[in-house]
């Protein structure tokens, strides 16, 4: 029987006890929390189905080697001491991805490229050639982790960030992340028990994620890859198995899905990635204005959504939140309502006070999750400032 063997998912700030409950639930020992990220053991398969489950990994690291580091010939020889022939060939393509927090080196193109210069040669020795280095899209990523002197190796199981799921192939101005979006859903506390709306859909992540958790579909089975596939050591079986047992999983869901966007342009996109996604029975479509709708259906209704900033888009953020705050309180009564913003001014404006606030960040943007409970009858005036 293998042995488990440490392992490193990356995410996004503010979802690390997120990604530990998927890692847990998913069945890994010695889970803990990092900063953007966390730390867990498993086995060759729990790597596989890791990458095709997780909903709020971007990456799954397989450190491979520590050791302390002070000046950059000792990052060379320890680079070269590593057996590199083991993992892969030489007729294969590499990159280094560095991410650096040390007095003593402060540049990470510069120890991608003495890492670099280390493996060719140990190649060059030990097998008389060496791979090439393809920054774009590599056969092996290679990461390298610089924490003052201490200094980890890992192999990049996942390639491309596995918030690239693969259904995506139309997008609008500003689209969301899908492991953004995976994660805001799952803080809502969605959970595919109620009916379900994206009022300002674009090109419909939020739909096909929360889709996707209502079936507990994979969050990456309509990836067409993954890093691990070209490691030496790939079972082709044991992940055609894995992806069966996931499968085997899936549930159905009982209750309606709807995207409203008022750009045609957008309602498009959106079907062409529903579509792509093999979700069209689940998720409805419709060209409306928000402001200009009731809501859809009579029962609870839960509703997330990526309302414009003012960062990309035209807009007047008073007016526009202002009729956030209006259409919810007039013709929404029996809705929670979630929707994430960085424009924190704009949120006094939408008129209700909100119940919830979670600090998050929408790229480099500090945002907030905000929810608002919509009451029936007297009640909905609670929440109003």
């Amino acid at each position: 029987m293998e042995r488990n063997f440490k392992m490193l998912a990356k995410t996004l700030y503010g979802f690390e006890p997120i990604l530990a409950k998927e890692i847990r639930n998913l069945g890994a020992s010695n889970v803990r929390e990092g900063v953007r990220s966390v730390s867990f053991e498993g086995d060759t398969g729990f790597m596989y189905k890791a990458n095709l489950a997780l909903r709020t990994a971007l990456k799954i690291l397989k450190p491979i080697k520590s050791f302390k580091v002070f000046n950059e010939d000792q990052l060379y020889r320890a680079i070269y001491d590593m057996d590199w022939p083991n993992h892969f060939n030489s007729s294969q393509s590499f990159a280094f991805d560095t991410t650096l927090n040390s007095d003593v080196f402060n540049n990470s193109l510069f120890v991608s490229q003495r890492a670099k210069d280390a493996l060719v040669d140990k190649f060059r020795d030990v097998e008389r050639q060496r791979p090439s280095v393809n920054t774009r899209e590599p056969d092996i990523r290679i990461n390298i982790h610089i924490y003052n002197n201490n200094c980890t190796v890992s192999l990049d199981s996942s390639g491309a960030s596995l918030h690239q799921r693969g259904y995506r192939i139309s997008t609008n101005i500003a689209p969301i992340n899908e492991v953004l979006a995976a994660g805001l859903l799952l803080m809502s506390g969605w959970d595919g028990r109620t009916d379900f709306l994206d009022p300002m859909c674009g090109s419909g992540t939020l739909l096909i994620e929360a889709t996707m958790i209502a079936c507990n579909i994979p969050a990456n089975i309509n990836r067409k890859s993954f890093a691990f596939q070209n490691w030496k050591n790939f079972d082709k079986d044991l992940l055609d198995k894995i992806i069966l047992s996931r499968l085997n999983q899936t549930r159905e869901f009982h209750h309606k899905i709807i995207g409203f966007d008022k750009a045609p342009s957008a309602v498009r996109k959106a079907q062409e990635n529903v579509e792509n996604a093999n979700l069209v029975e689940y998720i409805s479509i419709e060209r409306k204005d928000f402001f200009r709708t009731l809501k859809p259906v009579e029962n609870e209704l839960h509703i997330v959504f990526n309302p414009p900033y003012g960062e990309r888009l035209n807009i007047d953020v008073d007016e526009f939140y202002s009729k956030i705050g209006d259409t919810l309180k007039q013709d929404y009564a029996g809705t929670k309502a979630w929707f994430i913003t960085s424009n924190l001014g704009a949120l006094k404006h939408v008129g209700l006070r909100p119940s919830r606030k979670i600090k998050v960040f929408n790229g480099k943007l500090e945002s907030r999750l905000v929810m608002y409970e919509l009451y029936e009858g007297s009640k909905k005036g609670k929440y109003i400032n």
